[in-house]
C-alpha cells in the first residue's frame, strides 16, 4: 500500500497535523474492503478527499467513481438522477435514463452533502445499503447494483433525526465508519504551507510574482477563524495575487481582505452574544430562534396527530404532550395528563372540559372544541421565513447563492422556497 506521504503528494494534500494525518490513515486501512464511510467536516475542509483516496486505494479503482453534490439536484430530479427513470415515468422523460447507481456499478459513488436528501430518497438509498437493490422512476422492475458509497456531511445528523429530517436507520447504515476532518483553525501550523503552495500555484497560473506576507500577517493568518476553512484560504490567496500590486503585504493590508468576525461556522449562535454586534445580527438571530423552536413543536404535534390517526382518534395524553400543548394553543383550556384527544372529519379538536373520550363521535356535542387549522395561521411560520428569505434576496440584490449562505440553507432549499411564496426576484 502506498505510504501517507505518497498519498499526500498524490492528491496535493498539504500539511502535518495529527488530526488529518489520523484521517488520512483511517481511509486507507478502510480502502480494500467494501464498508460505508461517512466523513464529517465543516464545509471547505476538504473531504472530498476522502472517497478519492479511498477508491483508488481499492479493488474497484478501475471501475466508475462518481462524486455527487446531493444539495444541488432539484428535489424533484433527485430520484432519476441516482436511480434513473423509464420513459414516460414523467413530463420529460422522453427516453429511459440511467442513474448513478447503475452507471457506477462494481465502483464507488461519493454521496457529499448527504444530509439534503429527501425523505422519500433516503429510503430508497436505505434499500440499496442494505440489499444492493433499486427501482427506475416509473418502473416496477428491481435491479441489482454493486457500488461502494462513501458519504459527508457538514451538518450534525443526529439533530437532524431529531428533528424528522433524517432517517436514524438510514444514519447508521451510512455511518459503519466515521472520519473527522479537522477544521483548518484546528491547523495552525498547516495555514503558513498552505498559503505558500496556493500563492505559487496562482503566481504560475497567472504568471506574476507569488505573494508574501509579513511575520505580523502571517501570525494574524494562523490565528483567525477561517470560516470557509480551505476553500477560504484559497480564494483569499488568489485575491491578492491578481488585485494586489505589491508583491509583499502587511498587516494592515490582509486584514482588509480579513475581517474580524464572530467565532462561530453557523448562521445561529445561542451562545453570549459579544456586545458590539449590530442590532441587525441580534434581531435576525432571536428570529431564527424563534422559527427554530416553532418548527419543533409543530414537528412534535405532527406525529401526536399521526398517532391519533393510528388510534382512531382516542389517545391518553402524556405530561409531555400537555406542555406541547400549553406552548402551542395558549388560549385553551388544556386536557389534563390523562385526558383523551378528539379526531374528527380529519381535523383535531381540543376538549375544554376535563373527561375520558370513550366514543369520540357520540361526544362532540358534548365538548366545546375548535378547529386546529384555524390557528396555524396565527402562528404562521411561512409568513415570516417568507420575509427573511425577502430581505436576504434584497440585502444580495437578488444573488441566491448568497442570500442562501445567509439564511444558513442549500441554494436547492432556497430555489424551492422562492418558487412555492412566488416571490418575485
Amino acid at each position: 500500500m502506498d505510504s501517507l506521504q505518497v498519498i499526500k503528494q498524490r492528491f496535493g494534500i498539504i500539511g502535518n497535523n495529527l488530526a488529518l494525518n489520523r484521517a488520512l490513515e483511517k481511509a486507507m486501512q478502510l480502502a480494500p474492503t467494501d464498508i460505508s464511510v461517512l466523513v464529517i467536516g465543516e464545509s471547505g475542509v476538504g473531504k472530498e478527499f476522502i472517497p478519492k483516496i479511498i477508491h483508488h486505494l481499492s479493488p474497484r479503482k478501475h471501475k466508475q467513481y462518481i462524486a455527487v453534490n446531493c444539495g444541488a439536484i432539484p428535489e424533484g430530479t433527485i430520484d432519476s438522477e441516482l436511480f434513473g427513470h423509464e420513459k414516460g415515468a414523467f413530463t420529460g422523460a422522453d427516453k429511459i435514463r440511467k442513474g448513478y447507481f447503475e452507471v457506477a456499478d462494481g465502483g464507488t459513488i461519493f454521496l457529499d452533502e448527504v444530509g439534503e436528501l429527501p425523505l422519500q430518497t433516503q429510503v430508497r438509498l436505505l434499500r440499496v445499503l442494505e440489499s444492493g437493490e433499486f427501482m427506475k422512476v416509473g418502473s416496477s422492475n428491481i435491479q441489482k447494483t454493486n457500488v461502494r458509497i462513501v458519504a459527508a456531511t457538514n451538518v450534525n445528523l443526529l439533530e437532524a433525526i431529531k428533528k424528522g429530517s433524517f432517517r436514524e436507520d438510514l444514519y447508521y447504515r451510512l455511518n459503519t465508519v466515521q472520519i473527522d476532518i479537522p477544521a483548518l483553525r484546528e491547523r495552525k501550523n498547516d495555514i503558513p504551507l498552505l498559503f505558500r503552495k496556493f500563492s505559487v500555484d496562482f503566481s504560475e497560473k497567472y504568471r506574476m510574482p507569488p505573494v508574501s506576507l509579513s511575520e505580523e500577517a502571517i501570525s494574524y493568518i494562523q490565528n483567525y477563524y477561517w470560516p470557509g476553512n480551505v476553500r477560504q484560504l484559497r480564494n483569499f490567496t488568489e485575491q491578492i495575487t491578481v488585485v494586489e500590486t505589491n508583491r509583499s503585504l502587511s498587516l494592515d493590508k490582509v486584514k482588509e481582505y480579513l475581517k474580524d468576525i464572530p467565532h462561530t461556522t453557523s448562521l445561529i449562535n445561542f451562545s453570549k452574544q459579544n456586545e458590539n454586534h449590530s442590532d441587525i445580527s441580534s434581531e435576525r438571530e432571536i428570529l431564527y430562534k424563534f422559527l427554530f423552536d416553532m418548527k419543533k413543536d409543530l414537528n412534535d404535534l405532527k406525529a401526536l396527530t399521526l398517532e391519533l390517526i393510528k388510534n382512531k382518534g382516542d389517545l391518553r395524553l402524556k405530561p409531555n404532550d400537555q406542555d406541547l400543548f400549553h406552548r402551542v394553543y395558549k388560549d385553551y383550556e388544556i386536557p389534563k395528563s390523562g385526558d383523551s384527544l378528539v379526531y374528527y372529519d380529519e381535523k383535531p379538536v381540543i376538549p375544554t372540559v376535563q373527561s375520558t373520550v370513550n366514543d369520540y363521535h357520540e361526544i362532540l356535542d358534548d365538548y366545546e372544541y375548535e378547529d386546529v387549522s384555524n390557528h396555524s395561521e396565527s402562528l404562521s411560520l411561512q409568513r415570516k421565513e417568507e420575509e427573511l428569505i425577502k430581505k436576504a434576496l434584497e440585502k444580495y440584490n437578488g444573488k441566491r447563492k448568497l442570500a442562501a449562505k445567509e439564511l444558513g440553507i442549500s441554494e436547492r432549499t432556497l430555489y424551492r422556497k422562492i418558487k412555492q411564496y412566488d416571490i418575485e426576484e
